[in-house]
């Protein structure tokens, strides 16, 4: 049975996770406190793991009830600041060596995807495949260089293949609780095109030397006959971006529901 074993919500847009046992889903369909915060530079463009690697090597603890960050830089010592204070963004602008603002967006945070700005799911399968196919690399440190929302046990590698279907078309599936019939509705809209990112050590922003190549390579080899559909254009793809109706804003996920495929739609 396809289980929900864990919710990530990653407060600020390209810094660490945090993970909970429940969440509640929000304006726009994305998960509570989930990119509630991102960077921008001078010219109002993200400071993310795309353009800039000092992001992977600052760790950092937010706490939403005490409106304050723990930062922890990989030199010097860790800072606890509040997230409304001029203090935070002039030791960020100093850390980045840029001039770095923080916005916040409460009611839906600042999506990947603003098409589909819902949770991204993947299986615990098939973070570990993934893993087993870099000498160095396990499954923590493939979990961190994915950054999944929502991870699904007790199915094998690429089963969240089959909750996207054609560009015309999206997979309904539901996550929840089948004794009490509480259920949020997903619609599966797309494999997750990757960037850079996975490439680089979480820590160290390091790039794994033929990340890509290797990646394309055995994807191409093992990819299941449920896969596929016009959306692999390339096979730099993994994990699946998602959308929630306006109905279910306000539900809450948990640790240890159900997940079950519902039908192919039309759009």
């Amino acid at each position: 049975m396809a289980t929900l074993r864990r919710i990530f919500v990653y407060p600020i847009k390209s810094l660490d996770a945090k993970s909970v046992d429940t969440a509640t889903i929000v304006e726009n369909g994305g998960l509570d406190g989930d990119r509630q915060f991102a960077l921008f530079d001078a010219q109002g463009r993200y400071v993310n793991g795309k353009r800039n690697r000092d992001t992977h090597r600052l760790r950092s603890t937010v706490d939403f009830e005490r409106e304050t960050v723990r930062l922890d830089p990989p030199e010097g010592e860790a800072r606890t600041f509040s997230l409304d204070g001029d203090e935070l963004t002039d030791w960020l602008s100093t850390s980045f060596g840029e001039p770095v603002s923080l916005g916040r967006e409460r009611a839906g945070g600042f999506p990947d995807d603003t098409d589909a700005s819902g949770p991204t799911i993947i299986s615990t399968a098939t973070i570990r495949e993934l893993a087993s196919w870099y000498p160095g690399i396990g499954a923590e440190s493939m979990r961190r260089r994915l950054r999944p929302n929502l991870e699904v046990d007790g199915v094998p590698p690429f089963w969240e293949d089959r909750l996207f279907a054609g560009r015309d078309e999206v997979v309904a599936f539901t996550v929840g609780d089948d004794e009490s019939g509480e259920k949020v509705t997903f619609e599966g809209v797309n494999p997750c095109q990757r960037c850079v990112v996975p490439s680089r050590d979480p820590d160290t922003g390091e790039e794994y030397g033929g990340f890509r190549e290797r990646f394309v390579e055995k994807r191409r080899e093992t990819m299941p006959e449920w896969s596929g559909g016009d959306w692999f254009d390339h096979h730099f793809r993994v994990m699946v971006n998602t959308r929630v109706d306006e109905a279910d804003w306000g539900e809450t996920l948990s640790v240890g529901d159900e997940v079950a495929i519902e039908e192919t739609k039309s759009v």
